[in-house]
């Protein structure tokens, strides 16, 4: 292709391309096999085409904007055109006039929509609009507003959504398509002939550890404390069905409205507060069957905490229970003892071995709470030959937080080998520019499936790599594993389901969508 000397297109690339030349895409592939190179030969097609129009790059993070930035720099020749960051710390004047004379402008979608709104400038020049990460165009979020301004103002409309997985919920897939304007989707999996031949071999594990006695007898304290809200709950004819983590935030959201409209029954007052209780207890269990003591013990001295400042007495009726105390004073004993979650161990043995065999290593270990993240980290500094560090967001909690300089000096150091083992929260799945790594470990089972694509698709592209699973017998990790692997199906499903109904009834599928 002109312009692209330095890479060659693997075939599912150029038949995507293809498909994306004639039609508005969403681009379905696993994390690390070449979206952005898609979007790159797009960009050189429509330019080609369209001279003096310009391209709009979108991605959610200013990271991972700037990300794409450097891989159109490396790979299009210097002159091929004018490339441009914008971010929000560039002041409003000098947005409008760079947007005059860029020819590929990369953005974060929260820039763009807020300079469309003040009426900056339009989008009527611009002949192609990627959005990275499309799963996120749903509902109000910004990638969607940007959309509808591109699709009213643009002159020669292209639009490539892409993602590692748009989800599994029909009726999501069916809205992002809407909001893209979709005609066609390309949908690919590590399992798909045509990429399967271009990456290496994944090993799968799954591990499984036994609560110990000590942490049976704090899950059924707590299970018996939790009963008491929920049964008080559905006595007051409040909650039907099961009392799940959703059931109940659910039924919060339901109970706040009632108040909030002017209802003052005395039972939906007791009703949210005993709602309130049992969410707390649930994260409580959540913790303890899945995480760290230590997580475990912070959290409930943060309740303490609450009570003490709180007039609420709802959380002062909670911590004053003997079950909650009886929990409490079995995590101080534990951590007297220096007795940690067994997956702790079990993590740091895989570690072992791991060096063992592969003076080289490099690993990341996916937690949902930074507090498992920090521990972690914090244990594997003992290894000799191991050098770990935590990789989670910008927001501060107990100096926790990175900013995005620190972010990145982390990645630097992930990628020269100064750090061999990053222990890394929710940012680590989406889109970050993260080297390849031999070996992906899940302290915990995701139960969304996009999620754990991305957090798999770190590992097993170049070369041979090995993903683990930690999974607490008898716990929520057991039904998000099996959540997770349904979903994947299920979003596979859907997605062929979407793609024959855009086949059989080309744009007016769109009509369908609504």
């Amino acid at each position: 292709m002109e312009f692209l000397d330095s890479i060659t297109p693997r075939d599912y690339q150029q038949e995507i391309f293809e498909t994306c030349k004639e039609k508005n895409c969403l681009v379905v592939l696993p994390t690390g096999t070449g979206k952005t190179l898609i979007a790159l030969m797009l960009t050189i097609e429509r330019m080609k085409s369209f001279p003096g129009e310009k391209v709009l790059f979108l991605a959610p993070t200013r990271p991972l904007a700037e990300q794409h930035l450097r891989f159109f720099k490396k790979n299009l020749p210097e002159l091929f055109g004018d490339m441009q960051l914008f971010t929000g710390s560039v002041n409003a004047n000098q947005r409008k006039k760079i947007w005059r004379t860029a020819d590929i402008i990369f953005s974060t979608p929260q820039c763009i929509a807020n300079d469309l709104k003040n009426r900056l400038y339009n989008l009527n020049d611009v002949c192609l609009l990627v959005e990275d990460e499309a799963h996120r165009c749903v509902k109000n979020y910004d990638y969607t507003e940007v959309a509808k301004a591109y699709l009213n103002q643009a002159a020669n409309k292209r639009i490539i959504g892409m993602t590692a997985s748009p989800g599994s919920d029909s009726e999501k897939i069916k809205e992002i398509c809407r909001h893209l304007s979709i005609e066609e989707v390309e949908l690919r999996t590590r399992e798909s002939e045509d990429v399967k031949k271009n990456l290496q071999e994944l090993e799968f594990e799954k591990i499984s550890v036994n609560l110990p006695p000590e942490f049976l007898e704090i899950k059924e304290v707590l299970k018996k404390l939790h009963n008491k809200y929920t049964e008080d709950l559905k006595s007051r004819n409040l909650l039907f069905g099961p009392a799940t983590k959703v059931n109940l935030i659910k039924l919060q959201g339901k109970l706040a409205n009632l108040l909030s409209s002017g209802e003052r029954n005395f039972s939906l007052f007791k009703g949210m507060s005993s709602c309130a209780s049992a969410i707390k207890l649930q994260h409580a269990l959540e913790l303890a069957e899945t995480q760290t003591v230590l997580g475990f013990n912070e959290y409930m001295k943060s309740l303490f905490d609450q009570a003490a400042k709180s007039k609420s007495k709802g959380i002062q009726e909670l911590v004053k229970s003997p079950e909650f105390n009886l929990a409490f004073t079995k995590s101080q004993e534990l951590l007297a003892k220096k007795i940690e979650h067994p997956k702790v161990a079990e993590l740091l043995d895989i570690i072992k071995k791991e060096k063992s065999e592969n003076k080289s290593i490099k690993a990341i270990i996916f937690a949902q709470y930074r507090d498992t993240a920090s521990l972690v980290s914090k244990r594997l500094n003992s290894i000799e030959g191991i050098t770990s560090k935590v990789f989670v967001g910008q927001l501060k909690k107990k100096d926790t937080g990175l900013s995005q300089k620190e972010q990145k000096e982390v990645i630097r150091e992930f990628s020269s080998g100064e750090v061999n083992v990053l222990c890394a929260t929710s940012i680590g799945e989406e889109g970050l520019d993260i080297p390849e790594v031999g070996l992906v470990i899940f302290y915990e089972p995701v139960s969304s499936a996009v999620r754990a694509i991305q957090r798999a698709g770190r590992t097993a592209r170049l070369s041979k790599g090995k993903l683990v699973m930690l999974i607490t017998k008898g716990t929520r990790d057991e039904t998000s594993y099996y959540t997770s692997r349904r979903k994947e199906k299920s979003m596979q499903a859907a997605i062929k389901d979407i793609k024959k109904d855009l086949a059989g009834k080309g744009p007016e599928f769109q009509k369908t969508l609504d």
